[in-house]
């Protein structure tokens, strides 16, 4: 009688706790993954997906914010807009003129950065990418006012400090000619996240392929150049990647600086600006639409590019670099 007990109490310890019925353990594994992506999901549909799809049929209507009941389908009548704007020039020239000074810099500076504290002499690591990623969470209306204070011609600091070595400050905000190299050092701040990840790469690259190179006379220029650049290239093109699409959807700093209408003369009037001027000051929803889309198609199209290029120059462990 105890042992019959005892075999009842064994049978009831080893039943398995929260089984469903009828699904094996594989399938509740992906029910629980299922449930935890769940919030992401449902986000995604919700605040994505459905508003990405509500603006591509927008996009073919004439809808105005100001006469939401008014709305007419008019085909591809916004996009053959798009060759009739001038504006839009005005807006892609101003894009691409910050992009070939912005992406060098975007790229090339972490890389040299974490390389510096990546150096074996340097002490204070932790402190000075501690101090490099602090401004990236600083709100950027907060940096443009610090920044716009700092660059300012005639009691800004970084004037004050080009007069102690006897160069004349220019008029680094509303100067055509210096507009973009000022928006380039207000970008500086947001540099910390690139760097961190750039830093970890290098941290992550083998020793022994430095042993090896140190025994057949490589000099630190060449183990750098030859080995840590290489070794790192996944994560420079996916910072390169991140960089791309900013510079597409870059809105905050110019519009703060040009006060929202391009100053001075229309440098800053970039291609988002030119997107929510048209989809919120003038209320034509259907033409900002089609506006998204065009940048979303022209991303696109870019990254595209840029990963069909990757496996040319990206190290894969794998040696696979097809796509």
């Amino acid at each position: 009688m105890i042992s019959q007990d005892v075999s009842q109490v064994e049978y009831v310890e080893k039943k398995p706790i929260g089984r469903i019925k009828g699904y094996s353990l594989e399938q509740r594994l992906q029910l629980w993954g299922w449930a935890f992506i769940s919030p992401w999901i449902i986000g995604f549909l919700l605040f994505i997906l459905f508003p990405m799809l509500a603006s591509f049929v927008i996009s073919f209507t004439d809808f105005n914010l100001m006469h939401p009941d008014d709305v007419k389908f008019v085909g591809l009548k916004n996009y053959i807009a798009l060759g009739s704007d001038p504006m839009l020039i005005t807006a892609t020239i101003a894009t691409l003129k910050f992009a070939l000074l912005a992406l060098p810099v975007a790229i090339m500076l972490p890389i040299f950065l974490a390389g510096l504290l990546n150096a074996s002499l340097l002490k204070g690591k932790r402190l000075f990418l501690t101090l490099f990623y602090m401004p990236y969470i600083v709100p950027v209306v907060s940096v443009v006012f610090i920044w716009q204070a700092y660059l300012n011609q005639e009691a800004g600091w970084f004037n004050r400090l080009l007069g102690l070595i006897g160069i004349q400050g220019p008029n680094w905000i509303n100067s055509v000619d210096f507009i973009y190299p000022a928006m380039v050092m207000i970008g500086l701040w947001g540099l910390g996240n690139a760097l961190l990840i750039t830093f970890a790469a290098m941290r992550g690259v083998p020793t022994e392929l430095f042993e090896a190179a140190r025994v057949d006379g490589a000099s630190a220029l060449t183990i750098f150049f030859k080995i840590i650049i290489p070794m790192i290239s996944p994560v420079i093109f996916y910072n390169l990647i991140l960089s791309v699409i900013g510079v597409f959807r870059y809105f905050e700093i110019p519009y703060i600086l040009g006060r929202g209408q391009g100053q001075p003369g229309n440098a800053t009037y970039f291609y988002s600006i030119h997107l929510y001027k048209n989809a919120f000051t003038y209320q034509e929803m259907g033409y900002g639409s089609t506006l998204a889309w065009v940048l979303f198609v022209i991303s696109l199209l870019v990254t595209v590019a840029l990963f069909l290029t990757s496996r040319y120059w990206v190290y894969n462990s794998t040696g696979d670099n097809q796509i």
